[in-house]
């Protein structure tokens, strides 16, 4: 047995004098509650002393002080063996889960695809992945418990799953074992240090976590998100939906003199209708036809038409937002318009045969139809009395 230690820890740890007032406490029937307020500790810490480090050899749960102290003693060693190494019926458990074989009815596995060799890089675009069960680490940790609800040793966190994919040292699990989670990914992405980060045209001051606070809040109008829907020959439509409203435009974006007249030229004008200038002149187009009081801000994802953001702040008076990578969620009300848009601009469709009033027309019967959110009223109510209560007494309404 590892010699006892009653050094003296951090104030961040429970000593062995204040474990065995705990344990005088508790031979007291002295509640949790009761016992933190007695030794001026946090309920949960006391709660998870109790629950962690009682004596259970005697068949039933009793806290010693001495015996939680070896225990405490015990779990603060470093590094730890990772579970999934010493625990062989766990790894396989989980490896079956993450890899296991896709079996028909009658139990006769299916192939699948023969993928290409795993090279440790991260997922191949566009091409065959081996079939697997590819259940989540957060999937194989709960069903343990319901698998396996008496035998504690079949408990593991989905971050020690991930940790024993992606960290060199705790690999219990086989590389390769990557490739079949859902992303793929061989590697994890550092997701906070990609967020709220000034990159090419995106300068500090015009991140997602610069935006004011009322352009959040719905009550207020005049704050709008927008995005391109994309079709087939570099065609693109633009999209604005005001947030509190839910009002939309679309924005016409018809291809320049020139294209398909010649071969395209690297780093050379953009004649597909979206690069930075001609972006930039349709939606100053767009947005000066309203009143300035309802075009305070954009929300925009990071495509690079938008890259003269600057010029077109100056035009419009409307300050110009990026959202964060990869997070459409900050764009809401745009992602939700742009799926409902795509029952008239399917995928795979050239979008340039489009002209400004069809693009109108639709814009029109999109605001025109009742939303539950707006407790059935349409889009184009909405923002009509939004734009007559800008011409209330007293009320500018310059456009």
């Amino acid at each position: 047995m590892t010699p006892l230690s009653l050094a003296e820890p951090s104030g961040r740890y429970l000593s062995f004098e204040e474990r065995e007032e705990i344990a005088l406490l508790r031979a007291k029937d002295k509640g949790v509650r009761e016992i933190a307020r007695e030794l001026g500790r946090d309920p949960g810490t006391i709660s998870r002393e109790l629950r962690r480090n009682a004596a259970t050899r005697s068949g039933k749960s009793e806290y010693r002080a001495l015996v939680a102290q070896w225990k405490a003693q015990e779990t603060a060693k470093r590094p730890k063996v990772a579970k999934l190494v010493v625990n062989d019926a766990l790894r396989e458990y989980v490896q079956d889960r993450l890899a296991g074989k896709i079996r028909r009815s009658d139990g006769t596995v299916v192939d699948g695809p023969t993928p290409p060799p795993w090279k440790g890089l991260n997922k191949p675009h566009r091409a065959d992945r081996r079939w697997s069960l590819a259940w989540s680490p957060e999937q194989i940790s709960h069903r343990l418990k319901i698998d396996f609800p008496d035998d504690e040793s079949m408990r593991i966190s989905p971050e020690a799953i991930y940790q024993s994919l992606f960290i060199e040292g705790r690999g219990a699990l086989k590389r390769e074992l990557v490739a079949c989670l859902r992303t793929g990914r061989a590697l994890r992405q550092p997701r906070e240090r990609s967020r709220n980060k000034p990159q090419g045209h995106v300068t500090e001051d015009v991140v997602f976590s610069k935006r004011p606070a009322e352009a959040a809040d719905r009550a207020v109008p005049g704050n709008w998100e927008g995005d391109l829907i994309i079709g087939t020959g570099r065609s693109a439509i633009g999209t604005l939906v005001e947030r509190s409203s839910r009002s939309t435009i679309l924005v016409h974006l018809p291809r320049l003199e020139g294209w398909g007249e010649q071969p395209v030229v690297k780093n050379g004008p953009a004649l597909g209708g979206y690069g930075a200038l001609a972006m930039n002149a349709a939606l100053a187009a767009s947005l000066t036809t309203l009143p300035v009081q309802l075009r305070q801000t954009l929300t925009w994802d990071r495509g690079k038409e938008l890259s003269g953001h600057a010029q077109l702040t100056l035009d419009t008076g409307t300050r110009v937002f990026f959202a964060d990578p990869h997070s459409p969620w900050q764009r809401p009300t745009n992602e939700n318009t742009n799926g409902l848009l795509r029952q008239y601009f399917p995928k795979g469709t050239d979008l340039s045969r489009w002209s400004a009033e069809d693009l109108e027309s639709v814009a029109a019967a999109l605001n025109n139809r009742p939303r539950k959110t707006l407790g059935w009223r349409t889009p184009a109510e909405i923002f009509a009395e939004q734009l007559r209560s800008l011409q209330q007494p007293g009320v500018a309404s310059t456009s």
